[in-house]
């Protein structure tokens, strides 16, 4: 995994300087938002108005 230096600053930052708890649980509820809207996709499938043309549900056209 590749990281930028200024990734690495900002890690550095959080750690000496950590998140205050309400961001802690908005980052958290945006990450299992985001987890329950993939796993009802994976699940149900990719509704068909969200698909481009001539690709079929579940594909991705390389």
């Amino acid at each position: 995994m590749n990281f930028n230096p200024r990734q690495l600053l900002r890690m550095a930052r959080w750690a000496r300087n950590p998140p205050g708890e309400k961001r802690v649980k908005l980052v958290l509820a945006v990450i299992a938002i985001a987890l329950a809207i993939w796993g009802l996709e994976r699940l149900f499938g990719t509704p068909d108005w969200m698909l481009i043309e001539g690709q079929r549900s579940g594909r991705l056209s390389r």
